[in-house]
């Protein structure tokens, strides 16, 4: 069963994952608040690709870089000269739209690349009207960076950052040296991000505050294209969408990143191995391989700083849409803060004895949110027997992992249920539910997404043993109270309920 984006808003309100920001005042635009559900999936999410992508890897060290930072490093980067978007106005109510997707709401035609004299052109052509109906005015460009004061003095203007990524090259040298890194190697961060979007849209994934998980990874100026890790994902198969098949309306076709490189449809082994081991981070954690492709931006809608840039896309209900780029940015934002702080960002090499200013590649750059989209958008389902929302969502990734039920809500069980959820408290996620049937229950977890349930009975205060129920099958199986972190330890590392306990027929 499909769902749209409006119906997963008003499903992620419900289950207590997603609200409208201040909804009692009427809300702001593109400003979400995470509820209990919502707030414990997105750690999750984070936490998953940290330990990938940073604990995990020698090569990859993290910061945690500040919101506010000093206003010459967005001039450095080109955000004050370039971070815009092409608004149109609407001519009565002054309602403003990004023109861009106005058109291509109105005409179903890509504008990626587009100049703002392309798109006033195209809304003279067609008489573009806005969502109103009413004429609009010509286009003009917009900054999307939020501007703030800081200290006590008006005219003190800094911004919020519109990306994480600058913090990583302003810290280069430090973090290079505090983390003893060598060529090649890669800066990490996970945090927010603030741009003041014309037309905030699509739930979560077009948002004003928003987070990032993002990667910026340094090579020698000499070694660009050899990438010691490619043999690892030489097999691992793409959907991929070139500039070429864009331009001739070709479709997509599927490759492995060998054969891709081979024909040099990938043309740098880094972007082979980044988009490959993303896209099998995702499906690792439940996403639907079918449901991505790759991306290649068309030279025209390439950023002032990059020389190729390749989308990893997500087929949303309302299209395949960016869900995290892979950006060649060379040396551009080294040798601009070089220029603008006077601070030499070159780092020794011990091979040639000279010093380089390393390039970056491959900037692996992708928003929590939309990724946070994406595994809810993958386990949804309404499952027709159970008559009601199931969903499948990755033991890893769940914002519970254990319900514990008292089968009815009398001593001892009550009080057994309770010190139960305090054991498995101890290391996993763990709720205490008996409120209802055990049958309401069940399906209340289902829809949360919680992996596993317990029920303790009667039987098990004589046994020592519990009733557990595994989410997507709805097996259920007798285990023992001693010990069960570990076995919940066991299923949460893909065990099967037939290993850990005898399974039983469903009450």
């Amino acid at each position: 069963m499909s769902i749209s984006i409006e119906e997963m808003a008003t499903f992620c309100k419900r289950k207590g994952f997603v609200y409208q920001s201040a909804e009692v005042y009427g809300g702001i635009a593109g400003f979400f608040d995470f509820g209990p559900l919502g707030v414990e999936l997105k750690n999750n999410i984070k936490q998953q690709w940290w330990k990938t992508f940073v604990q995990q890897r020698p090569d990859i060290a993290g910061i945690d870089g500040s919101i506010v930072t000093h206003p010459a490093v967005w001039k450095a980067s080109g955000h004050v000269d370039n971070f815009e978007d092409v608004l149109v106005e609407d001519t009565k109510t002054k309602e403003r739209y990004r023109a861009d997707i106005l058109i291509e709401d109105a005409l179903k035609i890509s504008t990626s690349g587009m100049k703002k004299e392309e798109l006033w052109e195209l809304i003279q052509k067609h008489k573009l009207k806005s969502p109103n109906g009413n004429s609009l005015l010509e286009p003009k460009q917009f900054n999307l960076m939020f501007s703030t004061n800081v200290g006590p003095v008006d005219g003190s203007i800094s911004y919020l950052r519109p990306e994480t990524a600058q913090l990583m090259f302003a810290d280069f040298k430090l973090v290079m040296e505090n983390a003893r890194l060598k060529l090649p190697c890669g800066i990490a961060q996970v945090g927010k991000a603030f741009r003041n979007e014309i037309s905030p849209r699509d739930f979560l994934f077009r948002m004003r505050e928003f987070e990032q998980m993002e990667i910026e990874y340094f090579v020698h100026p000499d070694k660009l294209t050899e990438c010691p890790f490619i043999d690892e994902v030489s097999d691992h198969e793409l959907l991929i969408y070139t500039e070429e098949m864009q331009k001739h309306n070709k479709e997509p076709h599927k490759y492995t990143v060998k054969e891709a490189l081979a024909k040099k449809i990938i043309k740098n082994p880094w972007h082979g191995y980044w988009l490959a081991i993303i896209h099998r981070w995702f499906v690792f954690l439940g996403a639907k391989k079918e449901n991505f492709r790759i991306r290649q931006h068309v030279k025209d809608e390439l950023s002032h700083y990059a020389s190729d840039t390749w989308d990893l896309e997500y087929k949303f209900p309302f299209g395949w849409k960016e869900l995290q780029g892979v950006a060649n940015r060379g040396d551009f934002d080294l040798q601009q803060h070089m220029k603008h702080s006077k601070t030499d960002m070159s780092v020794f090499d011990e091979e040639t004895k000279k010093k380089v200013v390393p390039h970056v590649v491959c900037e692996p750059s992708q928003g929590v949110e939309r990724t946070f989209l994406v595994f809810l958008f993958d386990a949804y389902e309404f499952d027709k027997q159970r008559e009601n929302v199931v969903l499948h969502l990755h033991p890893l990734l769940a914002p519970t992992k254990v319900g514990v039920f008292p089968l009815v809500n009398k001593e001892p069980l009550m009080s057994k249920a309770q010190e139960l959820v305090k054991e498995i408290g101890k290391e996993f996620t763990c709720a205490y539910d008996r409120s209802g049937t055990v049958g309401k229950r069940y399906a209340r977890n289902d829809e949360q997404g919680t992996p596993f349930c317990i029920t303790v009975d009667f039987e098990g205060m004589e046994d020592n043993t519990v009733t557990i129920r595994d989410r997507d099958t709805t097996k259920q199986a007798r285990i023992p109270m001693e010990g069960i972190r570990n076995t919940i330890r066991e299923l949460m590392d893909g065990a099967s309920l037939e290993s850990v306990g005898k399974l039983i027929k469903a009450q």
